[in-house]
């Protein structure tokens, strides 16, 4: 008799009937593949005082967007992470499966920050929502905008941004 577990006998099915599925991937490797995928694109954060450079990775579709920095153990203090919904509107994070610490700025098509979460909770499934519209959220480093001095006002600089203070 062959004994087959349930996670062997799923992909059998899948690969018998041709389906699509998305590889199976155990959480313990999660990071080590993430950390091996990036690929930074520079963004500034523009602040009353000073001009910050940040490298960032672009999550530009649902299933980037849906991972996110989940299962990260670390984030550099000039790294981040760019969501781009395409349009403006309303939106809704939270930390499950995030370990880091994060702050989530918030910022409209033209580049203006609407609104930042400072410190969100790792972990945490409780919703973050933007004050407003927004088409970008960036998530950095807990702290960061603090540091920096970043207010709702402030502008970022990056490649898909039409217009913004320089």
């Amino acid at each position: 008799m062959v004994r087959i577990g349930l996670r062997s006998l799923l992909v059998a099915l899948v690969l018998a009937l041709g389906i699509a599925a998305p590889p199976i991937v155990p959480d313990a490797l999660r990071p080590a593949i993430a950390a091996d995928a990036k690929n930074f694109e520079p963004l500034t954060l523009v602040t009353a005082t000073s001009h910050e450079n940040f490298r960032v990775e672009v999550a530009a579709d649902d299933t980037s967007r849906a991972e996110g920095l989940m299962y990260r153990t670390k984030l550099g203090a000039d790294e981040g992470m760019l969501f781009d919904f395409k349009t403006e509107q309303m939106v809704y994070f939270w930390m499950k499966n995030t370990y880091v610490a994060l702050d989530m700025i918030f910022i409209r098509s033209d580049g203006t920050v609407v609104s930042i979460a400072e410190d969100t909770t790792p972990l945490s499934e409780k919703p973050i929502a933007s004050s407003g519209p927004v088409r970008f959220v960036l998530e950095v480093v807990a702290g960061t905008a603090r540091h920096i001095g970043l207010k709702p006002g402030d502008h970022a600089l990056y490649r898909l941004i039409k217009s913004g203070a320089g």
